[in-house]
């Protein structure tokens, strides 16, 4: 945790009335201009507040602040803190709703589950800031209110913005498995007919060996097509 300086201003109205440092010197101790230092020493600028006494808050020295006030070049610098607070860790949960907003999650939660399946319930939790329970419960048509729900747009209820819902969306689909590719199938009973229909018949062609026709079997049966007696055969 990085060493700043606790109320600023307050620290600064207390080093004006209490000391006889600069200006300089106590806007840069306390990261304010010196003309508002100059402001505060003339009544003009923070006015209601109190001054707090840096030496009491452990912010600064006795011998800093002579040190200072003996040498206006010296830059008041803030004693290390007697007690050490750690860093808070960011706590990773369900993101907090208002509690106005809370009765709109169930109708939210069904409109990812309709128009984003491929969303998983973490993702969901992360967006409504809800529970794995409450998301089966939905799915299942198990929901208390199951019969009142309607589907929602959680950014437009504000439980999300529309960027968090777009990154969830897109690395929901970096994780969806390709589809299958559709093989061969039996046709239907329709396409079978149709099928059958355009199919055109190979045409029978004659023989290839032009010595094998037999020109009056052709005669008699184009005679026989006719209506028309073929001729009696020739007697030798």
């Amino acid at each position: 945790m990085s060493n700043t300086l606790l109320m600023p201003k307050a620290t600064a109205i207390w080093l004006v009335d209490n000391t006889s440092l600069s200006f300089r010197q106590i806007a840069e101790f306390c990261a304010l201009h010196e003309l508002e230092v100059n402001a505060i020493a003339d009544g003009e600028a923070a006015q209601g507040i109190k001054g707090v006494d840096p030496v009491l808050t452990g912010q600064l020295t006795r011998e800093e602040i002579e040190r200072a006030q003996n040498d206006p070049a010296h830059k008041l610098k803030l004693a290390d803190p007697k007690v050490r607070i750690p860093a808070t860790k960011k706590r990773k949960g369900p993101r907090y709703t208002p509690v106005s907003r809370r009765q709109d999650r169930p109708n939210a939660i069904l409109w990812l589950v309709r128009n984003h399946p491929e969303l998983r319930d973490a993702q969901i939790m992360r967006l409504v800031g809800t529970t794995k329970t409450t998301i089966n419960a939905i799915k299942e048509r198990t929901h208390w209110n199951a019969a009142n729900l309607q589907p929602m747009d959680p950014v437009t209820l504000g439980l999300c913005s529309q960027i968090d819902l777009d990154m969830e969306v897109q690395a929901a689909a970096k994780h969806k498995p390709p589809e299958a590719e559709e093989g061969p199938r039996l046709l239907s009973p329709e396409e079978s007919l149709a099928y059958g229909l355009d199919t055109e018949q190979p045409d029978i062609g004659p023989p290839s060996d032009p010595d094998e026709l037999d020109a009056d079997a052709v005669f008699a049966k184009l005679k026989s097509m006719k209506g028309e007696d073929p001729e009696p055969d020739e007697q030798p």
